[in-house]
């Protein structure tokens, strides 16, 4: 009696050590609309991205799961503000004031705001050449920040960039200002419509953002971020996703 009890109380500490070595799973925020970074695959339905690929990545090497949550940039910005999600990745620029609100990992892209419209525009050169226009940007962006102090042009807002670019297209809107990597990637899928104009006026570092109450996740991704830099994983994510 006494051996079975023994092997009875082996067992349970057998399944306590399993139970306590499961890998974590994290809730982790993203636009899904800001190709190439992170977008819904139309087939399958699945989040999918530069951004994707590293989180996975990064929690495939320091062993952790990923929840990903589908929110507008606005509300991520916000939602990471009040705690709500473990993390964020989505193309998020480090800026001073986000610090104020959530941590950031090490960067792991450089961007920088651009000016994109028709390519038969001839009147807009770049940000300086807005005065009178009508510019698309997305809610809660460096690129609304950047030009949030200018007068004389009409702003309008998008919660989903998306259909800022249709506006565009479609000539309802005469700019868009965003990252330069999601104006080349429009720019190489509507090569004759499209064109950007003058150089980015802005050098932006993209992090993960961070529950400011989990210092220990943040040690886990830069560890995470550190090796898979090491290992060239970076340089492939611009080769897969980036228009070459």
């Amino acid at each position: 009696m006494k051996r079975y009890l023994i092997l009875a109380l082996m067992g349970l500490l057998a399944l306590g050590l399993v139970a306590c070595s499961a890998p974590r799973t994290i809730t982790v925020a993203t636009n899904a609309n800001y190709p190439p970074f992170n977008d819904i695959d139309t087939q399958t339905g699945q989040i999918v991205g530069f951004d994707i690929d590293l989180m996975n990545a990064l929690a495939n090497k320091e062993g952790f799961k990923v929840e990903y949550v589908k929110v507008n940039l606005e509300d991520l910005l916000q939602s990471m503000a009040e705690g709500k999600y473990d993390a964020a990745v989505s193309a998020i620029t480090i800026t001073q004031e986000r610090k104020k609100d959530m941590l950031f990992s090490d960067p792991y892209f450089l961007a920088g705001q651009v000016v994109t419209v028709l390519k038969d525009n001839t009147t807009i050169t770049g940000k300086d050449s807005l005065t009178g226009k009508v510019v698309g940007v997305e809610t809660g962006s460096t690129g609304a920040d950047s030009i949030s102090a200018m007068t004389g042009l009409t702003i309008k807002e998008y919660g989903d960039l998306t259909e800022g670019w249709n506006d565009l297209l479609n000539g309802a809107i005469d700019a868009i200002v965003s990252d330069n990597t999601i104006a080349a990637l429009y720019v190489a899928r509507y090569p004759e419509t499209l064109k950007m104009v003058g150089a980015p006026f802005s050098q932006e570092d993209y992090g993960i953002a961070v529950n400011k109450n989990e210092p220990e996740l943040l040690e886990k991704i830069n560890a995470g971020l550190k090796a898979v830099k090491s290992q060239g994983l970076l340089e492939q994510l611009n080769q897969k996703w980036l228009p070459q």
